[in-house]
């Protein structure tokens, strides 16, 4: 055995080869890393729930099976962490985000959790998230903002917040996150981690009794890892064909850690900072420029590229406000006909911004429906155009660095870059275009701003390569590694 001090350091495939190799004891993992929770846990909020008891046990099953010779997996003994949004370890609890009202008993194991047991990995507890996942930050009523391991007066970003944060502080080496904005992309990029968008249908999401909610805009399920690797490991356990999903596709056995592999030289790569829509903070732009041409390096074509996008990021993110409020809405009317009125009997449990647009999209006709169908055709036929050109897209992930956490329980993003309108919910973000049109995406560490706060580099690929995305981010993280970003001290970690 060999000593646990520092392998919240490790990715979860090596801190698993550890355990596989039996140098280091499951049982001792899985106490480290609750001994870092508690330790660390109170400064950032990145875990809402834990069961630690449970990984224990489970630990110690999975001990007694590695002495016989009988365990396998190559996420063996990894602690992972869940998502407080939708169901996703049965007998646990979720909040849907830090709804008091809405505290349910989970009824099922979450593709993210199956992917991760059938790997061999252990559920330790549930990271935090904003109610309805409806923003790109990480924040609410409940349990409050999720604070930025880099400095803990900003925040994570959203929505998937609190995996990030976990992650990139050593909580846990893997994390679930969903993406139906952004909501891995995004907080990946605050939190200097690696997070992973698939194509539409590549994952099977099954839904009920609504097979199709989650398609406007398209909403993944996916995860949050230190390295590139991981993220394709865990892309071989999740992707699957599933007839329940009916946007899911069948598979040829694909093994995503070789198509990572895939040599770059000669790649054809577009570049914008801003789809000549966007107002980009100054720095964001010159640092992600400099990020991108470091792919040159390995043998790929940089060109900067322009759009002709007839309408604002202010209206498109507005589109989008409304496209997944839809969704929301309907859930609401469910749960009014089994007793449960959030809207007029919990409405302090609820972000303002979450009841306004509710109000904005009940009463919509259908060719407010239609005018937002019409608006993604625009983005997918922009989308296509440039992948007709081009192997890859690569632009910021958000905006603007992170944003200092709010003392209402309500951080937003800005509502202005640059002295231009933002809509600030997601309209900092150029990550939803992709839940618009179902393409692959991917956030990569890129480096810090001079105040020292992470930023993403978004990678966008063809539609159903998504391992040229993995090539790319591969390529990037060789010429340009970020491991020694999670060296935080506790001392830069006290609120």
């Amino acid at each position: 055995m060999i000593n646990s001090t520092n392998i919240e350091k490790l990715s979860a495939c090596d801190l698993s080869d550890l355990i596989t190799k039996k140098k280091i004891s499951p049982v001792e993992v899985i106490r480290h890393f609750k001994d870092r929770i508690e330790k660390r846990n109170e400064s950032i909020n990145a875990f809402v729930y834990t069961e630690f008891e449970y990984a224990l046990k489970e630990a110690e099953k999975l001990e007694q099976r590695i002495l016989r010779n009988e365990a396998q997996g190559v996420f063996l003994g990894v602690p992972f962490a869940l998502k407080d949004f939708l169901p996703s370890k049965k007998g646990w609890t979720h909040t849907h985000g830090g709804i008091r009202s809405m505290i349910r008993k989970d009824n099922a194991n979450s593709q993210f959790c199956k992917a991760m047991e059938k790997a061999g990995g252990i559920a330790i507890g549930k990271t935090n998230a904003p109610a309805f996942a409806f923003r790109g930050t990480c924040d609410n009523r409940l349990y409050g903002p999720t604070r930025n391991p880099f400095n803990t007066e900003y925040n994570s970003g959203g929505s998937s917040g609190g995996s990030a944060a976990a992650v990139a502080d050593g909580l846990v080496p893997i994390a679930e996150g969903s993406d139906g904005g952004g909501s891995i992309r995004i907080p990946s990029a605050w939190c200097s981690c690696f997070g992973f968008k698939a194509s539409v249908g590549t994952i099977p999401s099954v839904i009920r009794p609504d097979a199709w909610a989650a398609t406007h805009p398209y909403c993944f399920i996916g995860g949050i890892t230190k390295t590139v690797k991981d993220s394709a490991i865990l892309l071989n356990y999740m992707a699957e064909y599933d007839s329940r999903d009916p946007l899911s596709i069948p598979h040829r056995k694909t093994d995503y850690t070789e198509l990572m592999k895939q040599p770059i030289k000669g790649w054809k790569i577009a570049y914008t900072p801003d789809f000549d829509i966007f107002p980009v903070d100054s720095e964001i732009s010159e640092l992600t420029q400099k990020a991108v041409l470091k792919l040159e390096e390995a043998g790929a074509k940089i060109d900067h590229v322009h759009f002709n996008i007839k309408r604002s990021a202010y209206e498109l993110a507005e589109t989008w406000c409304k496209s997944i409020s839809i969704d929301s809405t309907v859930e609401l009317e469910y749960m009014k006909k089994n007793g449960l009125d959030l809207i007029n009997d919990h409405k302090d449990e609820l972000p303002d911004d979450f009841i306004k647009w509710f109000n904005r999209v009940k009463d919509l006709s259908i060719l407010d429906f239609h005018e937002i169908n019409l608006i993604r055709t625009e983005i997918l036929d922009m989308m296509e155009d440039i992948f007709s050109s081009y192997d890859i897209l690569i632009s910021p992930v958000t905006i603007c660095p992170p944003v200092r956490n709010s003392d209402d329980f309500d951080t937003k993003g800005p509502k202005s870059v640059n002295g231009i309108k933002t809509e600030p919910l997601i309209g900092f973000c150029e990550t939803f275009f992709t839940n618009f049109s179902g393409h692959p995406g991917a956030s990569v560490p890129a480096g810090l701003t001079e105040s020292g706060l992470p930023f993403g580099m978004q990678i966008t690929g063809k539609k159903f390569r998504d391992g040229d995305v993995f090539a790319v981010a591969k390529a990037f993280e060789e010429i340009s590694p970020w491991y020694d970003l999670y060296d935080i001290p506790l001392s830069r970690n006290i609120y």
